[in-house]
């Protein structure tokens, strides 16, 4: 897999690895010290990919800060190359496996949202332990956010998305649904506007999303005790709220990713 087709990349001072983060029996790690303006609103993506979403938000968001997270070393170095080349001052893209971030280094209510979009299926059942959204991880997002930070979710998987319905109505102590709106940045007809989706869609894939919303420590200590599975319907509003978005299933023209 090669994303930059043989191009050397370079990612200056935007894109970071491991190295950068200290022991995580050392104490918190904050993000938002990377930055000239540590006191800007501070966002989150899970799965950076090629950085087009957030090339495309940031610079419609300047006074956020972004951290990109990825794994996969040749999506990390090419995302932070176009930072980089557009410097764009509010982004850095961290190499890292972003639920270890969460759980080990993060310090409590530092992000008004974490991005989600197109993350791994992991479809075969050996493997649905790989997936980002599980019961422990929703505790991490949900101690990282901010008060109302909203965990916003899009994929085109319909396994995924049962998964994320599930846990979504499993963990209806920790967070509320509210319909996914589209950000500034995608295009339109488009949910968020990713290589992935994009790609995706030109094959006709039908897409679904959602908006999970932290509930507040009394709210949620106050639902804890309900036991686990109830529908979100009797917590959270109609569960009919964790429906495909209408807009998800618009084709765009056929068009080559960023």
């Amino acid at each position: 897999m090669d994303p930059a087709r043989g191009k050397i990349l370079d990612v200056g001072t935007f894109g970071l690895n491991q190295s950068h983060l200290p022991a995580h029996d050392a104490g918190p790690f904050d993000p938002r010290d990377l930055f000239a303006s540590p006191k800007n609103l501070f966002e989150m993506e899970i799965g950076t990919g090629k950085g087009t979403f957030l090339v495309q938000q940031a610079v419609r968001q300047p006074d956020t800060n972004f951290l990109g997270i990825e794994w996969t070393a040749e999506f990390w170095r090419y995302a932070a190359d176009r930072v980089r080349r557009r410097e764009l001052s509010n982004i850095r893209v961290l190499h890292t496996d972003a639920t270890e971030l969460c759980r080990y280094w993060l310090p409590d209510e530092i992000a008004t949202v974490i991005h989600l979009y197109f993350s791994d299926p992991w479809p075969k059942t050996r493997h649905n332990k790989r997936r980002v959204v599980q019961d422990e991880t929703l505790r991490h997002f949900h101690r990282v956010l901010k008060p109302e930070g909203e965990l916003r979710l899009v994929t085109d998987h319909v396994e995924l998305w049962k998964w994320y319905q599930e846990h979504a109505e499993r963990n209806a102590n920790l967070f509320h649904i509210k319909p996914f709106l589209s950000p500034e940045s995608a295009r339109e007809g488009e949910m968020v506007g990713t290589n992935f989706e994009r790609k995706f869609a030109r094959e006709g894939r039908p897409f679904m999303a959602m908006t999970l919303v932290k509930r507040q420590a009394p709210m949620a200590a106050r639902l804890s005790g309900q036991s686990a599975g109830k529908s979100v319907g009797n917590s959270a509003g109609n569960s009919s709220s964790i429906q495909p978005n209408p807009r998800s299933f618009s084709r765009l023209p056929d068009q080559s990713p960023l």
